[in-house]
C-alpha cells in the first residue's frame, strides 16, 4: 500500500521551501525536473512502509541552484524558482490542494514582507545542490556533516549499508541513475 508523507511549503519571489515530513525514512530518493516535477519516495515506519509523492508545482525551477538537506526528522528543499515572482499556490491545474500538503506558516512570509536573502535562520543546515556539478562525469564528493546533504546522481548510504562493499564494487559508482538525486539519511 502506498502511503503519502505530509509536506509543508513556503515562498519567497525566487524560491519555494518544500518539507517533506517523514521522520526516521530510509532510502530518500529525492528528484527534481526543470519542468518542476518534484518526487519524492522513501521507506519508514517499523513495517519499513513505502511512501511516494510526486508534486507538480506551479512553474518551472532552476535545478543547478536548487538544494537539499536530508536530515533525521525531515527532507528540506529550497526550490529556487526559475523566474523571480510570486506563485498563486504550489501546484499547477485548478484543482483543489491535495490534504496532505500544508502551508509552513514557520516559514512563510507574505509578498509585502519578503526582503529577500537572509531573512529565514536555517539553523545551521549544511546544504548542496540538486544540480551544478561540473564536468563532464556528473560525479562530486560527498559532503562530511551532522545531515547527509545529496547531489544529483549520487546515493548516501546510511552508516552500516554493507551491501555494496560486500559485492566489490567500485563505491564511487554506487547509486547512480540517470536524473535523479537519491539520498539516504544519516544516524
Amino acid at each position: 500500500m502506498r502511503r503519502v508523507p505530509e509536506v509543508k511549503w513556503a515562498q519567497r519571489q525566487d524560491k519555494v521551501f518544500i518539507t517533506v515530513q517523514l521522520p526516521d525514512a530510509k532510502n530518500a530518493k529525492v528528484n527534481l525536473e526543470p519542468e518542476g516535477v518534484f518526487s519524492f519516495s522513501a521507506s519508514a515506519g517499523a513495517e519499513n512502509h513505502l511512501y511516494e509523492l510526486k508534486l507538480e508545482l506551479f512553474d518551472k525551477v532552476n535545478v543547478e541552484e536548487s538544494k537539499i538537506n536530508v536530515g533525521v526528522r525531515s527532507i528540506f528543499c529550497i526550490v529556487e524558482k526559475a523566474e523571480k515572482g510570486w506563485w498563486k499556490k504550489l501546484l499547477r491545474g485548478d484543482g483543489k490542494t491535495p490534504h496532505y500538503v500544508k502551508v509552513d506558516w514557520d516559514k512563510w512570509v507574505d509578498e509585502d514582507e519578503d526582503n529577500g536573502a537572509g531573512d529565514l535562520d536555517l539553523g545551521g543546515m549544511d546544504f548542496s545542490n540538486f544540480g551544478g556539478m561540473g564536468g563532464d562525469d556528473g560525479m562530486g564528493g560527498f559532503e562530511d556533516s551532522d545531515d547527509e546533504v545529496s547531489k544529483p546522481q549520487q546515493e548516501v548510504r546510511k552508516a552500516g549499508d554493507t551491501n555494496q562493499e560486500e559485492e566489490g564494487e567500485d563505491k564511487s559508482d554506487a547509486g547512480i541513475t540517470e536524473g535523479k538525486t537519491e539520498a539516504a539519511q544519516s544516524t
